[in-house]
């Protein structure tokens, strides 16, 4: 027996949220959301909010409207946890505010706010918030260089930076020489990648104040399954110039992936960049060999210091054992030697004569703007562009991009 009666609509899916103590205190926003969205958002308490993120009903949010007024500055921790779990899933957050004190909007505005829109909202400013999110979304999705079906992986010039002990810069090297490479050519500017493959301790986020996104533990998790489109969900853009892998939010073994797993992503990332700098983790692993056996160059940063120099030899000896090409590794002294440090340039040339090596990079100390500009979540061309350490990475940088110009041309 057939029914004579029509099919009810599907309803409207949900693409953003309201969250708030009490959407009804906040009567003007439900008005200029409707008028946005129509049926198609919700409204959801603090509490429920992060509940709901997990849930995965949250993956078709574009973005959640976070209202509050001054009763809600008790909350600024679950409030800032909520904006932190809105970034790692890849929702966007409006905050929209109500007397709230300036030190806690910055508070929450650092956590990660995307757009901030004072309550009573003006006229068409939620509207002109929303096309905003939109338009950045558009850019950055544009940004990302897609993959061509006929280009073969392995075009990008692959760089790598290990540390040879603990504090000697590399995240801080790999970090700057990476932006620095994303700026170097105003007018055709390279298209640069940082992988953080310090999948415990890395700190690429950190430094470039970043998000740590579920996404890229998802990534890891199926490594098998892992594709173009894949690898670009897990990426977040710095700046709209710089594209970056960071850690995972969670600590995760370093044995939980296998070689041909990071050839993947090496092979993906390097189709689709100019330029792919690698943060090593400072442990060796199975797939550091990979990483090796690929790059271009292989940075390791060293001090002037007993424990550099004994994990040199070891690193050599390692290298040597299997049979890995030891001539990849270019040695980068940290805190080198001023010009005038007579006594200092003689220990680096005994140095090296003990070590048979040559450190073919020196890196000047930067003192504290260095630790300042990370603790920013700053490259130090924005916040020390004159810092001496910074001066001699873009010299790096700018020789590199012309070394890979001069080859191309030759190619």
């Amino acid at each position: 027996m057939t029914s004579s009666a029509k099919k009810m609509p599907d309803p409207s899916p949900i693409t953003a949220c309201t969250i708030s103590r009490d959407v009804q205190n906040f009567d003007l926003l439900i008005e200029d959301m409707e008028t946005a969205l129509g049926e198609s958002w919700g409204d959801l308490g603090f509490a429920e909010a992060l509940a709901f993120f997990n849930q995965p009903d949250a993956a078709a949010l574009e973005f959640v409207a976070v209202a509050i007024d001054e009763a809600d500055e008790d909350d600024l921790v679950m409030l800032g946890e909520i904006i932190s779990l809105a970034n790692a899933k890849g929702i966007k957050v409006i905050l929209i505010a109500e007397d709230v004190s300036p030190s806690a909007l910055h508070q929450l505005l650092r956590k990660g706010a995307d757009e901030f829109v004072p309550y009573p909202l003006p006229e068409g400013e939620l509207d002109a918030a929303i096309e905003r999110l939109r338009k950045r979304a558009e850019q950055a999705s544009a940004q990302v260089p897609a993959l061509a079906g006929g280009e073969a992986p392995g075009s990008g010039v692959l760089l790598a930076v290990q540390g040879l002990a603990g504090g000697t810069g590399a995240t801080t090297f790999a970090v700057n020489l990476a932006w620095e490479l994303a700026i170097v050519d105003k007018k055709e500017p390279p298209r640069v990648c940082v992988l953080d493959f310090g999948l415990q301790q890395g700190a690429v986020a950190t430094y470039l104040d970043l998000p740590r996104r579920e996404a890229v533990f998802e990534m890891w998790s199926d490594p098998e399954a892992v594709d173009d489109e894949v690898f670009r969900q897990a990426l977040t853009s710095f700046d709209d110039k710089m594209w970056v892998l960071t850690a995972p939010p969670d600590i995760l073994p370093l044995d939980m992936i296998a070689p041909e797993d990071v050839q993947r992503i090496l092979d993906i990332a390097r189709a689709r960049f100019d330029y792919v700098i690698v943060d090593m983790p400072s442990t060796l692993v199975q797939w550091t060999e990979t990483v090796l056996s690929n790059t271009q160059i292989y940075f390791t940063t060293l001090e002037l210091d007993m424990r550099s120099a004994q994990n040199t030899l070891r690193l050599k000896r390692a290298l040597r054992a299997e049979d890995l090409p030891v001539e990849k590794l270019r040695f980068c002294l940290n805190r080198a030697p001023k010009f005038t440090d007579l006594q200092g340039k003689s220990r680096v040339k005994r140095l090296c004569e003990s070590l048979e090596i040559s450190i073919e990079v020196q890196l000047p100390d930067g003192g504290r703007p260095v630790t300042q500009s990370a603790d920013h979540g700053l490259p130090l061309a924005s916040a020390a562009r004159k810092n001496p350490l910074r001066k001699e990475i873009a010299k790096l940088a700018s020789s590199l991009h012309e070394l890979g110009k001069s080859d191309a041309e030759a190619a």
